[in-house]
């Protein structure tokens, strides 16, 4: 039997999550909570090979075995109930992380064996309709409370069932928030909230959990009320309020038979037909790209996306790979089309001690002997912090609708 510590200090509770289960006279259904608490704290006290154990340590080993028979996440759960998580990363049985206010450390945790872990998993896929097996071995979902979680297969995950899942808060991050963090000064708040009431097209970038959903909920904070919004998001995650007029819409996976599937790129093209002053996709990241940026050169003034990439110019060359993936165009067609639709980029980054913050603020001016003409706004400096460091040249919209 397993026990209950390894050489790495992990806790495992499967072999007392079995003895509870022996001493029931009948199925756990039967049984209520605090019965199966009452048990978990039995079996513990009474094992010998635990007596050295602290109290801190058998309260701890009690909670893990109760929520091993009687959650639905297991050992998880009271990660997935700590609010200062955010992301819950697990790398095979042995090898659990988590994310609290932009740190990842690791868990004193573990699945018994790579079954346990699965099951999990296929009770968190089949809350959405889905599962994953060799056939389907990734899984990318969004739950009803919002986290979202991707799972795969150990048939392609060599170290057992990787489970990854994302949660959002209920608390909500505001302009104030990000200055009073250091993630951006007052003066870099006034400017963007002009930018978009004065409807320029803003794209957004940064590597993972930069905090690119998290910047774009405020900017939409910025975006008049009387206005009409349309949402569009690959899953589900942005949470803009204080607008009547919104329209959200996710895009859908193919069912187990091939069908149902709708794409970022067709809510788009539908989007265009439901009257739009403001179109938000929640990531630009495939053949959409084509869609979003033909709305944002062609009258859909004021639309914000976000995208993966390491600066402004590097987001500019993700975006014409992507492009050119996607159409028969020349290089030298998708540039203008980039050039003519997007008009700011504000990229975003970690520093060392994993806060997020604004790194660049830069204006797209067009293209020079076939080059994008980048115009620095503001940019991070290390001693400084982010200073404004040039003037915005293509002020049209500010004189037309400040």
């Amino acid at each position: 039997m397993l026990e209950i510590r390894n050489d790495r200090g992990i806790i495992k509770c499967g072999k007392y999550a079995d003895q509870v289960r022996k001493r029931m006279d009948s199925g756990i259904q039967s049984y209520s909570d605090d019965d199966v608490m009452k048990l978990c704290e039995s079996v513990i006290l009474d094992a010998e090979e635990l007596e050295s154990l602290g109290i801190g340590e058998k309260a701890r080993l009690v909670r893990l075995t109760f929520n091993s028979l009687r959650c639905e996440l297991e050992i998880l759960q009271d990660l997935a109930d700590d609010e200062e998580v955010s992301e819950i990363m697990v790398n095979g049985p042995d090898n659990i992380f988590a994310e609290r206010s932009g740190r990842i450390e690791r868990e004193a945790l573990a699945f018994d064996d790579a079954v346990q872990l699965e099951r999990v998993i296929q009770r968190l896929t089949a809350r959405v309709g889905r599962e994953m097996n060799e056939l389907s071995p990734i899984v990318d979902a969004r739950l009803s409370d919002g986290s979202r979680i991707n799972a795969v297969n150990s048939n392609i995950a060599i170290d057992g069932p990787v489970l990854t899942i994302r949660r959002f808060g209920t608390g909500r991050l505001t302009a104030e928030d990000l200055i009073e963090s250091g993630g951006m000064t007052r003066e870099t708040a006034d400017f963007i909230r002009t930018l978009v009431r004065c409807r320029y097209n803003i794209f957004i970038s940064g590597g993972t959990s930069s905090g690119k959903t998290t910047f774009l909920n405020i900017l939409s904070d910025y975006i008049p009320p009387e206005e009409r919004i349309i949402v569009i998001e690959d899953s589900a995650e942005l949470a803009i309020r204080g607008h009547e007029n919104l329209v959200r819409m996710e895009a859908k996976n193919a069912n187990a038979q091939g069908k149902g599937e709708v794409s970022i790129r067709e809510l788009i093209r539908s989007s265009l037909r439901m009257r739009p002053d403001r179109i938000i996709v929640g990531e630009v990241r495939g053949e959409e790209v084509i869609d979003m940026l033909a709305a944002m050169s062609t009258g859909h003034d004021g639309s914000l996306s976000t995208g993966h990439a390491n600066s402004p110019l590097g987001m500019l060359g993700r975006l014409e790979s992507l492009f050119l993936a996607n159409s028969g165009f020349p290089i030298d067609a998708v540039r203008s089309q980039i050039a003519g639709a997007i008009e700011i980029f504000i990229h975003l980054a970690r520093d060392k001690k994993g806060r997020r913050r604004i790194m660049e603020i830069s204006e797209l001016c067009g293209l020079c002997n076939g080059e994008y003409r980048l115009n620095p706004l503001f940019r991070y400096r290390h001693d400084d912090g982010l200073v404004k460091c040039g003037e915005l040249k293509n002020r049209g919209k500010m004189e037309l609708y400040d």
